[in-house]
C-alpha cells in the first residue's frame, strides 16, 4: 500500500496537478540563482551554509566582497536548491485529493457504525469484535500515508518543527499499529476521521496561495483554524480520551496496554494544544495585517536583510516545502506546519 501511495503521488503531479497548475499561470520556475563562485561553492558544500561573523569577514577579505554581499549569496544558494513553487503546488494538490477522499470515506463508513453514535460500543465485547474490510482497507490506506510522511520527511528540507512532526508521525503510526494489533479499531476510525477532518482545507488554503487568490487563502486558512481548534480542543478531549481513559476502564477494566494507548493519545492532544496555540497567534496577525502572514518557518528567504519586513507582509504563510505535513499531516500555524 505505502507503495501504491507513492504511484498515486507521481501520477496525480504529473497528469492532473501539472496541467492544472499551469493553467492557473503557476510557473515552474525557482528563486533567483546565486552567482557562480568556486570558493564560497566550496564553503558551502563542505563547510557550512550558514557562515558565521568570523567566517564572513575571513571571506569578505578574500574575496573582497562586501560582508552584506555575501549573505546575500549564500542566501540566495540555500534558497535555490528549495522546491519550485509548481513542485509545492502539485504536492498540495494531492494532499489535498487524499484527505478529501479519506476523510469521506471513513464519514460514509461510521455514519453505518453503532459507535460512531456511542462510544461505549467501541467497547462492548471487546476484544471479539469482527474486522470488516471496508474498516480494514480503511486502516491499511491510513497506515500507508503516514508511513509516507515518515519516509519523506528525512529527504525533505529540514525544518524548525522537525522533532514536534517527528515525534506527531511517530505516535500517529504507533497508534495505529498498536491499535490494530489489539483490535481497537473501532477507537482507532474515531481518531482516524477526526484528524482528517481539517487536513484537506489546510491543502486548500495552500493551493489557493500558490495560485495567488490571497482572499480565498486568508478564508480556507481561517476556516481551517476554526475546525481545528473545535475537533482537536473541542471534540478529541470530550469525546475520544472520554471513551479510553474512563469509558473503556469502567466497561473492561485496566487493560495490560491501557497505559501506553492512552500516553500516546495524551501526547497527540498535547501536540494539539501547541498547534492550536501556534494557529490562534497566526490568524491574530492576520486580523492585524489584512491577511494572513509570512510563515516564519518559510523555506524561501529574503535575498537581502532589507527584504526581510517587505517579505513578511507580502508573501502568504503557506510558502512550504514539497513535503509540507504538515502535515498534523503538514499543518502550519505562526510559522510551523503541523501535520497530522
Amino acid at each position: 500500500y505505502l507503495v501504491l501511495i507513492q504511484l498515486f503521488l507521481g501520477n496525480s503531479c504529473r497528469f492532473i496537478a501539472k496541467p492544472c497548475a499551469i493553467n492557473l499561470g503557476i510557473q515552474d520556475s525557482g528563486p533567483h540563482r546565486a552567482q557562480p563562485n568556486a570558493i564560497l561553492e566550496k564553503v558551502f558544500t563542505s563547510i557550512t551554509k550558514s557562515p558565521d561573523g568570523k567566517r564572513l569577514e575571513g571571506l569578505s577579505k578574500q574575496l573582497d566582497w562586501d560582508v552584506r554581499k555575501i549573505q546575500r549569496w549564500f542566501r540566495q544558494r540555500r534558497n535555490q536548491d528549495k522546491p519550485t513553487t509548481l513542485t509545492k503546488f502539485c504536492e498540495s494538490m494531492w494532499r489535498f485529493t487524499f484527505y478529501l477522499s479519506i476523510f469521506f470515506y471513513g464519514i460514509r463508513f461510521l455514519w453505518t457504525a453503532p459507535w460512531f453514535w456511542d462510544t461505549r460500543q467501541c467497547w462492548y465485547n471487546y476484544p471479539f469484535q469482527p474486522l470488516t474490510s471496508r474498516l480494514y482497507y480503511y486502516y491499511i490506506l491510513e497506515l500507508a500515508f503516514y508511513w509516507s510522511l515518515m519516509f519523506s520527511q528525512f529527504t525533505d528540507i529540514k525544518r524548525k518543527d522537525f522533532l514536534i512532526m517527528f515525534v506527531h508521525h511517530l505516535a500517529t503510526i504507533g497508534l495505529i499499529t498498536f491499535s490494530y494489533m489489539n483490535n481497537m479499531v473501532r477507537v482507532g476510525t474515531l481518531v482516524l476521521c477526526l484528524h482528517d477532518a481539517s487536513d484537506f482545507l489546510l491543502e486548500a488554503a495552500k493551493l489557493a496561495n500558490y495560485a495567488k487568490y490571497q482572499r480565498l487563502c486568508d478564508a480556507f486558512f481561517m476556516l481551517f483554524g476554526v475546525v481545528f481548534i473545535v475537533t482537536r480542543l473541542g471534540i478529541y478531549p470530550f469525546w475520544i480520551l472520554n471513551t479510553t481513559l474512563f469509558e473503556s476502564w469502567e466497561l473492561i477494566g485496566p487493560y495490560p496496554s491501557w497505559w501506553l494507548f492512552n500516553g500516546l493519545l495524551v501526547t497527540l492532544q498535547v501536540l494539539h494544544v501547541i498547534w492550536s496555540y501556534l494557529i490562534i497567534r497566526t490568524a491574530s496577525k492576520a486580523l492585524v495585517r489584512g491577511k494572513v502572514s509570512k510563515d516564519d518557518r518559510s523555506d524561501v528567504e529574503s535575498s537581502s536583510e532589507e527584504e526581510d519586513v517587505t517579505s513578511n507582509s507580502t508573501k502568504g504563510i503557506f510558502s512550504t516545502s514539497s513535503n509540507g505535513s504538515n502535515r498534523l499531516n503538514g499543518h502550519v500555524a505562526a510559522g510551523q506546519w503541523t501535520g497530522e
